[in-house]
């Protein structure tokens, strides 16, 4: 049974690290905190009480097994999906009265309103890593918690640590399709898109691999 308590401000700074950089143990977290270890197991220990985080055990070697904390659903449900019930009802109202046909046609109305306002926004953008950060700016303003990273061999990442049309996105899944579609469409036909990670499937992000594509230069 979980205890229900109303959080503080460090507790939301532990949720928020674990929602934007995964799975952690303890001591990582004081880290990243700037606390100290015994501080950081203090406020674990809270939120697991309220079951918002939990862990697994982890052995690496001959050492003793480690507490790797997470995010249980519920602390992920303390990030907004933006009107997660009105939305549902309304696929569900266009599935039944215009059929699958109806709902395909308003995620190309919604695909091209995308397109036309992140092309707009990048267009005058020069080079790639420009661009992409404009797109995840614009992501992040639509509550998507995107950054980018810059990997080793060039590529890169844009991630997204928040999906807010996650109940949308799971029941119609053609909006996934959609925003792969925008992205690669906005970014040029030089550049090569690849979704690496994908909440729907069980990942804790989405992320998407973006690169020059010499094939199509």
């Amino acid at each position: 049974m979980t205890t229900t308590h109303p959080a503080t401000k460090a507790d939301e700074r532990v949720l928020f690290v674990l929602k934007t950089k995964g799975a952690m143990t303890a001591q990582h977290l004081a880290g990243k905190l700037d606390v100290s270890v015994v501080a950081a197991r203090k406020q674990l220990g809270r939120l697991e009480e309220a079951g918002l985080v939990a862990y697994r055990e982890v052995t690496e070697g001959r050492g003793r097994p480690e507490r790797l904390w997470r995010l249980t659903a519920e602390g992920h449900g303390r990030f907004p999906d933006s009107h997660s019930e009105l939305t549902l009802e309304l696929i569900a109202s266009i599935r039944r009265v215009f059929g699958e046909e109806g709902l395909d046609r308003l995620i190309t109305a919604r695909e091209e309103t995308a397109r036309a306002t992140y092309g707009a926004m990048i267009e005058d953008r020069d080079g790639l890593e420009d661009r992409v950060a404009a797109l995840a700016r614009q992501r992040r303003r639509e509550g998507y918690m995107a950054e980018v990273e810059k990997l080793d061999d060039g590529a890169l990442l844009l991630i997204e640590n928040h999906c807010p049309i996650c109940a949308a996105a799971t029941a119609c899944q053609g909006l996934c399709r959609s925003e792969l579609a925008v992205f690669r469409a906005v970014l040029g036909r030089n550049v090569r898109v690849s979704r690496t990670d994908h909440i729907l499937t069980g990942a804790r992000r989405c992320a998407y691999r973006i690169e020059h594509d010499g094939r199509n230069a």
